[in-house]
């Protein structure tokens, strides 16, 4: 080895060294600063707390729900792939809309106004996203079908019909519960960016579901049905048209910005129902599982809500740059949320085992005998469903950190909205990842199959 290189080592060991000494110096200073925040956020605690518990038990709720339509399921073959995405969709529109007025209520643009201005924009672009989203999903859902071999029963007008109606029915009660919720923010002085989210998904979660199963209650009856589908499908294009070429400037923007969006969520959530209608036998083996579900990735998204809210907010009052390495306020902002979310995936995770003990019990024997369950089969055990929740929690509020982020910076750099863009993006990554970690899950502790 020649000087020369034996010089170029020694620096290059050297500056190696230097920089694991500033690393080890930093460190230090780094923990102390994220207590110190969230020290700080003592508020946003108590209110991102108090909103991911109440999601959680909504949610928990509409786990129960979907444990409870087994029998819906398996009658419907193929219903199973719309769920999912259906249910994400809601919270995909109105957790967006929640964080547009979040800013509006940040930059003192929001008022109670149905005629114009953010708010009637927003409600006006929620109803016509809630119809069009309705069809896409339903022709998205039934194209998968046949495109994958995925049996189902369904056509798809019968996919339209219960897609869209039941979209449609549970978005006129969250547009509702949105106004009411960023109305009292204002008033009691909350920050929306903290309740939105989980508020808003976990509303979702419980009308979602029970719009759909009255939904298909639509189908199937001669003449009216197909009726019925064709003008939907009218009803949705003539609604994008109407809000394109007549809308306010706001109005037009939030349509633009949001169909592509809501389309790739749409896609990618799909793609998640399509695998849980082919691993449908594996999840209703235990009804803990089911219990747990949408619970899992509603809680994953709420939490990326929360964060995409807060850095949309802050990037649009300047208070946080959008670079590509995230800044100590962001990275303050990540560790708010792995402190909500060890919170919140251990408690769901102890709480569906006991919801789906409770359910047992409630059913006796004889009932869960001609379900083909047994009383003992209806959990895998309480420390194996919280292992469960929390190891596919982490994997799942990584990805929704990394999506938030990265969503909000890269849809302001290019001179979008992140509040638009944001919350979807999150949606899809956590529906699809959240779905993946909690295989992974499975495989860890011996349940998959």
């Amino acid at each position: 080895m020649s000087e020369t290189e034996r010089q170029e080592r020694q620096e290059t060991q050297e500056s190696q060294v230097r920089r694991w000494q500033r690393l080890r110096l930093g460190r230090p200073h780094l923990v102390p600063k994220l207590l110190g925040y969230l020290g700080r956020e003592k508020e946003s605690l108590r209110q991102g707390f108090a909103a991911l518990f109440i999601s959680s038990v909504g949610e928990l709720v509409a786990g129960l729900a979907l444990a409870g339509i087994t029998g819906t399921l398996e009658e419907l073959v193929g219903l199973a792939i719309l769920i999912p995405a259906a249910i994400a969709m809601r919270g995909a529109i109105f957790g967006a809309m929640g964080s547009r007025l979040s800013t509006a209520i940040h930059t003192g643009l929001f008022r109670v106004d149905f005629r114009r201005g953010p708010l009637a924009e927003n409600v006006q672009a929620a109803a016509v996203l809630s119809l069009v989203t309705g069809v896409f999903l339903a022709i998205l859902a039934r194209a998968f079908a046949g495109l994958l071999g995925v049996p189902t029963e369904l056509s798809t007008l019968d996919y339209v019909v219960i897609s869209t109606v039941g979209g449609v029915v549970a978005g006129i009660f969250l547009v509702g519960i949105t106004v009411l919720v960023a109305r009292l923010s204002v008033r009691r002085g909350w920050d929306l960016d903290n309740i939105a989210a989980p508020m808003l998904t976990a509303a979702g979660d419980i009308l979602t579901l029970p719009a759909l199963v009255l939904a298909t209650y639509l189908i199937g009856i001669p003449v009216f049905s197909g009726s019925l589908a064709v003008a939907l499908l009218v009803a949705a294009a003539a609604a994008v048209a109407v809000g394109l070429a007549r809308g306010a400037a706001g109005l037009v923007r939030i349509l633009r910005e949001s169909l592509p969006i809501l389309a790739l969520n749409g896609t990618v959530i799909i793609i998640v129902g399509v695998a849980l209608e082919a691993r449908l036998e594996q999840f209703a083996a235990f009804p803990a599982m089911l219990i747990l579900f949408p619970a899992f990735l509603q809680e994953g998204g709420a939490l990326g809500g929360i964060l995409a809210s807060r850095l949309s907010s802050k990037v649009h009052v300047g208070l946080l740059e959008p670079r590509s390495l995230p800044q100590l306020g962001a990275v303050s902002d990540f560790g708010l949320i792995y402190t909500f979310a060890i919170g919140v995936f251990l408690f769901i995770g102890g709480a569906a085992h006991f919801l789906a003990v409770g359910l047992g019990a409630l059913l006796g024997p004889g009932t869960l005998s001609a379900l083909g369950l047994e009383a003992g089969s209806m959990s895998p055990g309480f420390f194996t469903m919280v292992g469960i929740s929390a190891l596919a929690g982490l994997i799942a509020t990584t990805a929704a950190i990394l999506a938030a982020y990265y969503g909000s910076v890269t849809s302001f750099r290019l001179g979008m909205d992140p509040d638009t863009y944001g919350i979807p993006i999150i949606t899809a990554a956590v529906d699809l990842f959240g779905f993946a970690s909690l295989i992974i899950a499975l495989s860890v502790f011996g349940l998959a199959g």
